[in-house]
């Protein structure tokens, strides 16, 4: 228990919420849970759904909006790696890393035994997911007490806990830079069509954030 799951828990309650007001099978709602467990991807799914959206293009935006992971995999996957390689659990550890794991993985795994990285992802995985599942069913089933701005700022909980993460994780300038352009660059984006506005903002400040550093270190080792 921490931080992070409590956050989490408070978040999904919002998400049961969600769900019991659109009428949304609460069975289907804890498997998107488990099998998607991002947020975003599964308002995503839900709303579409619910609005009669075609699967297909529903299935695209879901796919479209869990791009953003895949960094976050690949700069996480080096740490997970034990000294014996496991192709598969590497594969099945990769499903953990959204952004609470991510996050917990950069600061954590570094510093245990290389034997120790990869049951530590699949343990700490397994519980904020069983966490967050159980906050999906407890919202869904006190949705009548829960008022509905009460639910939105319940699943506003996780973008805010995130940004504290990761300003507490920020040591370089490349971290503090891609927070920054990352805060000015979404307001820009926002109304955008097509909802790639977080990509676009997220690989746009990533990108400024990754030369400007690569420019600082050069100018300093010069000096």
């Amino acid at each position: 228990m921490s931080v992070p799951a409590i956050v989490l828990f408070a978040s999904y309650l919002g998400f049961g919420a969600v769900l019991q007001s659109v009428g949304f099978p609460i069975g289907a709602g804890l498997v998107s849970t488990l099998l998607v467990w991002a947020l975003p991807a599964q308002l995503i799914l839900i709303g579409g759904i619910a609005a009669g959206t075609a699967l297909p293009a529903v299935a695209l935006a879901v796919a479209i909006s869990s791009i953003r992971l895949l960094p976050m995999v690949v700069s996480v996957a080096p740490y997970i790696r034990g000294p014996r390689r496991s192709l598969f659990w590497e594969l099945v550890s990769a499903h953990y890393v959204a952004m609470t794991v991510w996050l917990e993985g950069l600061r954590l795994l570094p510093h245990l035994p290389g034997e120790a990285r990869l049951p530590f992802t699949l343990g700490l995985g397994n519980v904020l997911i069983a966490i967050s599942m159980l906050g999906t069913l407890t919202g869904f089933l006190v949705a009548g007490e829960v008022p509905t701005p009460l639910a939105a700022a319940l699943l506003l909980l996780t973008p805010l806990s995130f940004t504290i993460l990761m300003v507490r994780n920020a040591a370089r300038p490349t971290d503090w830079l891609a927070l920054a352009a990352g805060f000015f660059l979404m307001p820009v984006t926002l109304g955008l069509e097509g909802g790639l506005d977080l990509m676009i903002a997220g690989i746009g400040g990533g990108t400024f954030a990754y030369v400007a550093g690569r420019l600082l270190e050069r100018r300093r080792g010069q000096s």
